[in-house]
């Protein structure tokens, strides 16, 4: 556990009116709240934050502390009690779940991390389901959004994974995931623990630079923000919410334009009629389909951006058959997609899909 000196009071100060403006959505101290505590030094914030800025609530809301223990850590334990006393001196609930990963063949994988935090939201989507809360907090900082939209650059992401992680998402149906700090540099989170002394549990495997986000915390942004670049998080992050700004105009348009031109017909196939659609960007028209893809419900898990492209393509070589008036199909006529999926020109101007039973 570590503690730090005090710090002074302009800075510290930043930390509970922020959390404060961020947690103004409406309904939000009227059911009970989740809070993830890993016993980390952003979520021991988080949550000491919380119960501050509830005390001063009329309604006292309900808190539940919930920790999920992988076995990734010899000291997962140790984080457990942690986290288990601090919620007991709070006089908060307490709830925890052995989340075991197994004898997975590369601990230090993509794969494992992801996983893991599957786990972690399954589980946290069940306390909410059992307790009829409706938000579930977590600890994410400024610069973990930093290192998450480095990492998805790099891994060759779109425009939307640009974006990084959302600050309020759906959990599962009438929760919502909440990252009230996403704005905060972890630097002003410390500052407040500083302040208070409060102690946390460090975890040593953030040191270890097999994983990826910590090769990009340690090897790529710590020296960049020690030298010629000294505001390499907050840049990502300012890029991260163009992106998203972007991104979101972009989802707008294809969503109008899907409600103009896409019919749901019998059976759950999709017409869409693409004649007017020949003029759009192929951006736009492959934007289309991402929507249709979302509104339908669809497998999107292994849909990639080389998918919609082709399904952008086949949507103006049908309107270019419609504007030309000729019958003949094009070479590509037909596309498997994955999660059984299938879309096929069937006349000049309109595309169908359908989902293979």
């Amino acid at each position: 556990m570590k503690t730090h000196g005090l710090v002074t009071a302009s800075t510290s100060d930043a930390f509970l009116p922020g959390l404060a403006h961020e947690l103004m959505a409406a309904g939000f101290w009227s059911a009970p709240i989740i809070i993830g505590v890993s016993g980390g030094a952003d979520s021991v914030a988080l949550l000491l934050g919380i119960c501050d800025i509830a005390s001063t609530q009329t309604k006292k809301p309900s808190l539940i502390v919930v920790h999920a223990q992988h076995d990734l850590r010899t000291q997962a334990g140790a984080d457990r009690t942690f986290v288990e006393s601090l919620a007991q001196r709070l006089g908060l609930t307490f709830l925890w779940r052995d989340l075991p990963l197994g004898d997975h063949h590369d601990r230090h994988s993509n794969g494992v991390e992801s996983r893991a935090r599957e786990l972690r939201y399954a589980f946290f989507a069940d306390v909410a389901h059992e307790t009829g809360a409706r938000h579930v907090v977590v600890a994410h900082t400024a610069d973990d959004q930093a290192e998450t939209i480095l990492h998805r650059a790099l891994r060759g992401t779109g425009l939307a994974g640009l974006g990084g992680m959302a600050t309020a998402r759906e959990l599962c149906a009438g929760v919502a995931l909440m990252r009230p700090l996403l704005q905060m540099r972890r630097e002003t989170v410390r500052h407040y623990l500083a302040e208070i002394a409060q102690p946390w549990c460090e975890d040593h495997s953030n040191t270890d630079i097999r994983y990826a986000r910590n090769f990009l915390r340690h090897e790529i942004l710590a020296p960049l923000a020690a030298g010629f670049y000294p505001a390499a998080a907050e840049s990502l992050t300012r890029l991260g919410r163009q992106a998203s700004l972007v991104a979101a105009a972009l989802a707008s348009a294809a969503d109008h334009l899907l409600d103009i031109y896409a019919q749901r017909h019998a059976g759950g196939n999709v017409l869409l009629q693409t004649a007017a659609l020949s003029s759009l960007d192929r951006h736009l028209v492959a934007e289309i389909f991402v929507s249709l893809w979302r509104r339908e419900n669809w497998p999107r898990r292994d849909m990639t951006a080389r998918h919609y492209a082709a399904l952008a393509d086949m949507a103006c070589a049908a309107a270019d058959m419609a504007s030309l008036r000729h019958s003949a199909m094009p070479r590509r006529a037909a596309i498997d997609l994955p999660g059984g999926m299938r879309s096929r020109i069937i006349s000049a101007g309109v595309v169908e899909v359908t989902r293979e039973n």
